[in-house]
């Protein structure tokens, strides 16, 4: 029997409640930036399974000099010669900040693994040092989160075909992602072996639910405020003045010794002669 497909929640409300995440999310920075707090969020998943949308909701009213987005590319030739978490280590949190792995050290476990980018003993090492290597990060006062957002593989295959016209999107669909699709079973096969060496009541993983976009976002942005014990930061009261001092003796030197940008916006409206 066919499963029936959730009811989609109504924009309206999502936008609401997403708004409302968003604001807890910046109480939650400023408690972070006040205790210096160190946070790491990992963000798992399949290709197109909503990773970046989610960071992007997380991140949109948060200050980069507080949260910031790391997505690395392919190790170097001399990363590769590195211990291998430690291309990782540099980027990990100071106090007061918030650090958003968009894929992390678990690619060994993934992609590496299924595409045979590591050999099976550095597999093997990697699902005995990670336990260690997250205890270590926690035991230090990082707070660590690690999330997996799980799509079906009718889901993804939409996801992909809806990306191949799309001009902003287009640069998504990698050789790499089509060549999932043939190996959905490896993958599956490498996160359950992931999920059973890596699940540990210290740095435990959370299963995001992803087929529907929105609900995933607000689901996952919910727990995640849900695990810290953020209170309110009372903020300096700012009073603007009327209106601003001086400037009396001041002239703007001639328009003419500047170089302006053309008035696009002036094209588009049918006026092209307007005057900056």
């Amino acid at each position: 029997m066919k499963k029936n497909k959730p009811r989609k929640i109504d924009n309206d409300v999502y936008e609401a409640e997403l708004f409302r995440l968003q604001t807890e999310l910046v109480e939650l920075q400023e408690w972070v930036k006040a205790t210096g707090q160190r946070v790491v969020i990992i963000f798992e998943g399949r290709d197109a399974a909503g990773k970046g949308g989610a960071i992007k909701r997380i991140t949109e009213y948060l200050s980069p000099r507080v949260a910031r987005i790391v997505a690395l590319p392919a190790p170097t030739e001399r990363e590769k010669t590195q211990w291998y978490y430690q291309r990782y280590i540099q980027y990990l949190p100071a106090a007061g900040e918030i650090v958003l792995l968009d894929r992390s050290w678990y690619n060994r476990a993934g992609v590496e693994r299924v595409m045979g980018f590591c050999t099976p003993h550095e597999y093997a090492r990697f699902l005995r040092q990670t336990p260690i290597f997250e205890q270590m990060l926690v035991a230090d006062g990082i707070h660590l989160r690690k999330y997996w957002f799980s799509v079906s593989n009718e889901e993804q295959l939409r996801r992909f075909r809806s990306r191949l016209n799309d001009p902003v999107r287009r640069w998504k669909l990698s050789p790499m992602d089509l060549e999932s699709i043939n190996r959905w079973e490896d993958y599956s096969r490498a996160k359950d072996d992931m999920f059973v060496h890596t699940d540990t009541p210290t740095a435990p993983w959370y299963v995001v639910e992803s087929d529907i976009k929105k609900h995933a976002r607000l689901n996952m942005i919910s727990h995640l405020l849900s695990t810290f014990p953020y209170t309110h930061v009372e903020q300096p009261k700012v009073s603007l003045p009327k209106k601003p001092q001086g400037g009396e003796n001041y002239r703007r030197p001639p328009r003419e010794l500047s170089t302006y940008i053309p008035d696009h916006v002036a094209q588009l409206m049918g006026d092209p002669e307007r005057d900056l």
